[in-house]
C-alpha cells in the first residue's frame, strides 16, 4: 500500500476518534444537566446511615430516576464530591444528575421540627417526640431512672428541665439528642435569669425558682398575669403560708386525677400537695417558658396573698380572707356555663 494512502488512513482514524470524543463529551454533558426521571412532585430521598455515594446513585437508577449511575459516581471522585451525608433529600422535580451530586455532597437534607408545648411535663414531652416523624424513640415507655441514664445530664429528676421551644432536626435524630438540646437551653435560660434576679427573693437557688415558674406556668395562660401571680406565691412564702395552688395538687395525684380535685384530694398528703405542705414541693410540676421563669425572678410587688379563677381564663386577686371569700362565691361557686380557666386561644393561633 503506498505510502499516502496509509497517511489518509491514520488522519481519518484520528478524525473519527476525536470525532467519537467529542460526540461523547457533547453526550455526557448534556446528560450531566439535563433533568432527572422525576414526577412534578419530586420525591424524598433517604440516604441511610453508612451508605455510600455508590449505593445511592445505584438505588436511584434501580427507581428508574438516574441514568448511567456509574459514570456519575466517577465524576463525582473526579470533583471531589465523592463524600455524602446521610439524611432525607427533597429531590425537586428539574434537579439534574450535576445538583443531585451537589445536594448529597453538601448534606442539604430535609428539616423535621416538634413543639414542646409550655405548661407539659415530662412524660408529656416524652409522648410528643415518640409520634415525631423520623425521630427515633428511645425514652418512651421506660422507667424514670432509664430516661435519667439514657439522657446523661447532671440532674436527679427530669420534671421542669427542658425549655419549650421548636426544635429541628434530621431523620435519626434521637429524642435523647433532643432533649439534650432542650435541657442546654434550660439551664442558659436559667442561668442568664437568674444572674438578673431581684434580690431578697425566698429562693435558695435558681432550682427553687424553676420550681415556682413551673407553677406559675400551670395557674395561668394569661401573660400579663404571671408577674402578678409570682407576686402572690413569693408573698405567701415570705408570710409562712402555705402556697394551696391545686396543680401542685393534680401533679402529685398522678394517675389518679381524672379531671377533677374534690375536698378529699385536697386533704390527701403527697409531697406536691401545697395544701398540706409547706413552702415549694420538691421538684418542679411542668416546663416553664421565659415568661414565667421571669415572672418568678421577678414577682410584682402588692399586698394580695388570694386569687381565684374568674372563669375567663384570668384571675381575681383579693389582700383579705373575706375579699377572697366574696371572689369564690361570686366566679366559683356560681359557674357560669362558659366557665373555661384559661384564656380562649386567639383566631390567629388556632
Amino acid at each position: 500500500m503506498a505510502l499516502g494512502v496509509i497517511r489518509k488512513l491514520i488522519l481519518l482514524a484520528i478524525l473519527a476518534a476525536a470525532a467519537a470524543s467529542f460526540g461523547a463529551y457533547q453526550y455526557f454533558t448534556q446528560w450531566l444537566y439535563a433533568p432527572l426521571s422525576l414526577t412534578p412532585a419530586g420525591m424524598v430521598y433517604e440516604l441511610k446511615q453508612g451508605s455510600s455515594l455508590s449505593h445511592a446513585v445505584t438505588d436511584l437508577s434501580q427507581q428508574q430516576v438516574l441514568k448511567h449511575p456509574r459514570i456519575l459516581y466517577y465524576f463525582a471522585r473526579a470533583t471531589g464530591q465523592g463524600q455524602v451525608k446521610a439524611g432525607e433529600y427533597k429531590i425537586a422535580h428539574g434537579t439534574t444528575p450535576a445538583q443531585l451530586l451537589v445536594l448529597f455532597h453538601r448534606g442539604e437534607v430535609v428539616e423535621h421540627s416538634i413543639t414542646l408545648i409550655e405548661g407539659w411535663t415530662f412524660a408529656q414531652a416524652v409522648e410528643a417526640l415518640s409520634r415525631a416523624p423520623k425521630l427515633t424513640s428511645l425514652l418512651t415507655g421506660r422507667p424514670v431512672e432509664t430516661q435519667l441514664s439514657l439522657l446523661q445530664l447532671p440532674i436527679d429528676h427530669p420534671e421542669g428541665w427542658f425549655f419549650p421551644d421548636t426544635y429541628y432536626y434530621t431523620a435519626g435524630t434521637t429524642d435523647v439528642e433532643i432533649m439534650q438540646r432542650a435541657y442546654k437551653k434550660m439551664r442558659a435560660t436559667l442561668d442568664d435569669l437568674w444572674s438578673a434576679r431581684e434580690q431578697s427573693l425566698p429562693y435558695d437557688s435558681p432550682y427553687q425558682a424553676l420550681i415556682m415558674a413551673s407553677i406559675v406556668e400551670r395557674e395561668t395562660g394569661a401573660s400579663w398575669e404571671r408577674q402578678k401571680i409570682a407576686g402572690v406565691f413569693v408573698r405567701r412564702l415570705r408570710q409562712g403560708m402555705r402556697l394551696q395552688t391545686d396543680p401542685t395538687v393534680i401533679y402529685g395525684m398522678g394517675a389518679m386525677y381524672k379531671g377533677r380535685i374534690g375536698r378529699a384530694d385536697l386533704r390527701r398528703p403527697t409531697p406536691y400537695n401545697t395544701y398540706t405542705i409547706n413552702g415549694l414541693p420538691p421538684t418542679p410540676i411542668a416546663m416553664p417558658g421565659q415568661e414565667s421563669i421571669y415572672a418568678s425572678l421577678h414577682p410584682e410587688q402588692g399586698t394580695e396573698v388570694y386569687f381565684v379563677a374568674r372563669g375567663d381564663g384570668t384571675h381575681s386577686f383579693s389582700t383579705t380572707l373575706a375579699e377572697h371569700n366574696d371572689a369564690v362565691r361570686r366566679y366559683q361557686l356560681q359557674r357560669a356555663d362558659d366557665y373555661r380557666s384559661t384564656p380562649p386561644v386567639p383566631e390567629s393561633a388556632q
